[in-house]
């Protein structure tokens, strides 16, 4: 009996670790659009901003596991810039944080996925708690030639758009515009005024018309 006891409390501690090892974090990198979809077996779930390879380098894309963490890493190839809270997946490629945090959201790194550092210690420590984690890297990021195409085509349609905007204003109040050389106004019996119009100048008396008719205007 206490042989039985003993079997069944090793198999649960056994399957309590495979039920920890198994645990993992899914993370998602599209570098389409430049984000990462983190999901936890526990139910925590996360969306960030990140940056993948630049013009000129390349991010690997396909399904890996995380198989080395460190709290504080430093690039021996890129000037032993520093890496916090880096989570490698492949060769020397790995998610960490970042100082450039002003470049998240758009293709800026040397080949590795960076987050914000205070992202980077989240996913670390999630990480770390769930037992491991995989991560799926999938779309393409735009290059730089094509951004560049994207933004001088938004400001010509910009600039087309004001030049169009001030044309047409420009076109109202030339139809608003009222001749100085002009009828006087008149009034009809029916209530109707005639189109605004300006009045001719008063004629100026000279002394003697006003000598010789007072009264006249």
């Amino acid at each position: 009996m206490r042989i039985l006891k003993i079997v069944f409390a090793a198999a649960a501690l056994l399957c309590a670790g495979i039920s920890t090892a198994s645990a993992r974090v899914a993370i998602s990198v599209d570098m389409g659009s430049q984000t990462m979809h983190v999901q936890a077996d526990g139910g925590e779930t996360y969306d960030w901003p990140v940056s993948t390879a630049g013009q000129g380098y390349s991010t690997p894309r396909g399904t890996y596991t995380i198989h080395n963490m460190e709290v504080m890493h430093h690039s021996r190839k890129y000037h032993n810039s520093p890496m916090p809270h880096s989570m490698f997946f492949t060769g020397g490629f790995a998610i960490h944080g970042t100082y450039s945090e002003r470049n998240l959201g758009r293709a800026a790194s040397h080949g590795c996925v960076r987050l914000s550092r205070a992202n980077a210690a989240t996913l670390f420590a999630l990480v770390r708690s769930e037992g491991g984690g995989r991560i799926t890297l999938t779309g393409a990021p735009q290059s730089n030639t094509q951004l560049a195409v994207d933004a001088h085509h938004k400001k010509r349609v910009m600039v087309a758009s004001v030049h169009h905007r001030h044309k047409h204003a420009a076109t109202q109040v030339a139809s608003r515009h009222i001749p100085h050389h002009a009828s006087t106004m008149a009034a009809q019996d029916s209530g109707q005024h005639a189109p605004l119009a300006y009045a001719p100048a008063p004629h100026k008396k000279s002394l003697l018309d006003w000598l010789a008719h007072p009264g006249a205007p």
